[in-house]
C-alpha cells in the first residue's frame, strides 16, 4: 500500500493506518489541505466557524473521495459539518471494497499461476479480514461501525455500511444475523433503507436512500438468506420510484423513504438531480431480479 513504508515513524501515512496490533487499514485521505474548487466559498465559510480545525479542507475533500459528502458519519459531534474528521476514521465499506479487490488480484494470481504474488495476497486478505473483525465488529451494538482510530473507539454513527462485511462475504453467519435484524428493525421503511439512523441536512443521513446501497443491502440479506428481508428491500425501493415516477415522470439521484416526508427531496451542497445512471441501473436490476 502507498504510504505503509513510512509507518515505522507514524501512526498513519496518505490512505493508510497502521492500527495497535500491526495490522493494516485504509481510510479516505487527500494530499490538498485547500477549499475544494467546486465548494470554495462553502469551505471559506466552515473554517470561520472552526478556525480550530486545521485539516478542515483535507477532512471535506476526503468525505467526497468517499462518495458520502456529506454524512453523520464523518461528524465529530454528528450533526455540524465544521466538525468533520473524515481523515480520523476507518470506514467498513472502504475497507471492504479493498478487501474484494484484492480477493480479486489472488484469484487472478491463482489461476496464472503466480506462486509467490498468490501468497502475497493470501497473507493480504486474511489479515485484512481479521482487521476488519477486530476493529469494526462493535460487540454492544451487534452491528459493524467506523473507527475512531485516534480515539481508539467505534464512531457513533450507524450506517448501511454496516451491510458491506456481508455484501462481500466475510462476516460470520452470527454476526450477519443481528446485522440484518438491525437494518429490519431501525433502517428498513416504506420507501427502502434510510442511509443512516439519524436525520440531518446532510445529503447522506436519514430520511434520504441512495440506490447503491439499496442495492448493497439487497445482495447482502440474500447473501446469507434472509430472502424476506432482500425481498422487503427490493420491494420498497421499487415502489418508491415507481411512485414518484408516476408524479413527476423521472428519475432521480435520491429519494425520501419515509412516507410521512413532506420536506424537499435535497439535503446537502445542491439540489435533487434529474436523471442518474445509479438509480437506473439499481432499479432494471431489482426488476429483473424479480423476473
Amino acid at each position: 500500500m502507498l504510504g505503509a513504508e513510512n509507518l515505522n515513524q507514524q501512526t498513519a501515512c496518505l490512505h493508510v493506518v497502521k492500527m495497535e496490533d500491526g495490522a493494516l487499514l485504509n481510510r479516505y485521505w487527500d494530499t490538498e489541505n485547500t477549499p475544494r474548487p467546486e465548494g470554495y466559498a462553502l469551505d471559506i465559510a466552515l473554517m470561520n466557524k472552526a478556525p480550530g480545525n486545521k485539516n478542515l479542507y483535507r477532512n471535506l475533500r476526503a468525505a467526497c473521495e468517499s462518495g458520502w459528502d456529506f454524512s453523520s458519519r464523518w461528524l465529530a459531534d454528528g450533526n455540524n459539518l465544521h466538525s468533520i474528521c473524515t481523515t480520523e476514521i476507518i470506514p467498513i465499506d472502504l475497507n471492504c471494497m479493498l478487501l474484494h479487490l484484492e480477493q480479486t488480484l489472488l484469484d487472478a494470481y491463482t489461476v496464472s499461476g503466480n506462486r509467490s504474488m498468490r501468497s502475497k495476497y493470501e497473507t493480504i486478505v486474511a489479515g485484512r479480514i481479521d482487521a476488519i473483525e477486530k476493529y469494526l465488529w462493535n460487540e454492544e451494538s451487534g452491528v459493524y461501525k467506523d473507527y475512531h482510530f485516534l480515539k481508539k473507539q467505534h464512531t457513533v454513527s450507524r450506517s448501511l455500511a454496516m451491510l458491506f462485511p456481508l455484501y462481500v462475504g466475510i462476516s460470520s453467519s452470527e454476526h450477519a444475523a443481528q446485522v440484518l435484524a438491525f437494518v429490519r428493525a431501525h433502517l428498513l421503511k416504506e420507501g427502502g433503507l434510510l442511509t443512516t439512523d439519524v436525520a440531518t441536512d446532510q445529503q447522506w443521513d436519514a430520511p434520504k436512500g441512495w440506490a447503491p446501497l439499496q442495492w448493497v443491502g439487497y445482495k447482502a440479506a440474500l447473501q446469507y438468506g434472509d430472502r424476506d428481508l432482500a425481498g422487503a428491500i427490493r420491494s420498497n425501493w421499487m415502489n418508491n420510484i415507481e411512485y414518484r415516477f408516476a408524479q413527476t415522470g423521472k428519475l432521480m439521484e435520491k429519494y425520501p423513504v419515509v412516507k410521512k416526508y413532506d420536506g424537499k427531496d435535497t439535503g446537502g451542497e445542491y439540489p435533487n438531480q434529474d436523471g442518474f445512471g445509479w438509480t437506473n441501473g439499481v432499479y432494471l436490476k431489482m426488476k429483473h431480479a424479480g423476473a
